[in-house]
């Protein structure tokens, strides 16, 4: 089941929704749980909550999957450009609007506030092996900077069509200064067809030359890596729902 709960987000000073996915027999048993936590919550289960009518549809997938889970979906800003500020690490500019990198302050909540308040409230396995992080777009940037300086706190991370392109320089160099853990598991995901381009142009091949880098700066602190180029995939919902079992596979078995 998918309940909602509102929280005080405290960087912004005001109330945001959690979308959390109870696993079946929450209610009748005594069992702990790992937590996945996802940036974009609205977007993770129903058509009627997500931005642009279409969900990843993840309620159906962990319905069917053989491991029972957590899942606890953080619903972004929805004012203006907020939403870039509070999931970019770093200052930057995307398509020429400024971004005022909020990203810190924001898995401080995450870390210090929220995953607290879900471990004292739900049977959950609190430790880092059990708890990870994952998201799409801006999620997948912060999922991959949450695994990375935040690694005390999350072993695996699902960075699905991460847009690490306009930070790449600063990010690289806090992996390189990272203590990551050698048993940290990361999927990191682009798509063909990424801003309608063809899979022969200079961006797709940016991208993929982006993750590479990433996975090698990874791969030296020994951490274990999946890339993975969806052929035709694009930056929307309907390609990111088709990776699920590639990346929950991946990380968790």
């Amino acid at each position: 089941m998918v309940i909602k709960e509102k929280i005080w987000y405290t960087p912004a000073g005001e109330e945001r929704t959690l979308h959390i996915y109870l696993p079946a027999g929450y209610d009748t048993s005594d069992e702990r749980y790992p937590v996945m936590y996802f940036w974009d919550g609205h977007n993770l289960f129903y058509n009627e909550d997500a931005t642009y009518g279409r969900s990843w549809g993840l309620k159906e997938f962990m319905d069917g999957w053989d491991k029972n889970m957590i899942i606890v979906g953080i619903e972004c800003s929805h004012a203006g450009t907020h939403r870039l500020d509070e999931y970019c690490p770093y200052d930057a500019k995307l398509m020429g609007t400024s971004i005022t990198g909020e990203g810190r302050q924001t898995l401080d909540w995450v870390t210090g506030t929220l995953k607290p308040y879900i471990d004292g409230k739900f049977r959950t396995y609190p430790h880092r092996e059990a708890t990870a992080i994952g998201g799409s777009s801006m999620g997948g940037l912060m999922s991959l900077y949450a695994v990375t300086m935040y690694n005390n706190v999350f072993s695996k991370a699902a960075c699905v069509s991460s847009s690490i392109f306009m930070v790449l320089q600063p990010l690289l160099r806090d992996i390189r200064a990272a203590r990551i853990n050698p048993d940290t598991r990361v999927y990191l995901s682009w798509g063909e067809n990424e801003g309608g381009s063809d899979p022969d142009s200079g961006f797709c091949k940016f991208l993929s030359n982006a993750n590479h880098r990433v996975e090698n700066f990874l791969n030296k602190k020994r951490a274990g890596t999946r890339l993975y180029c969806q052929k035709g995939g694009g930056h929307c919902e309907a390609d990111w729902e088709k990776q699920i079992p590639l990346f929950m596979d991946y990380l968790w078995k």
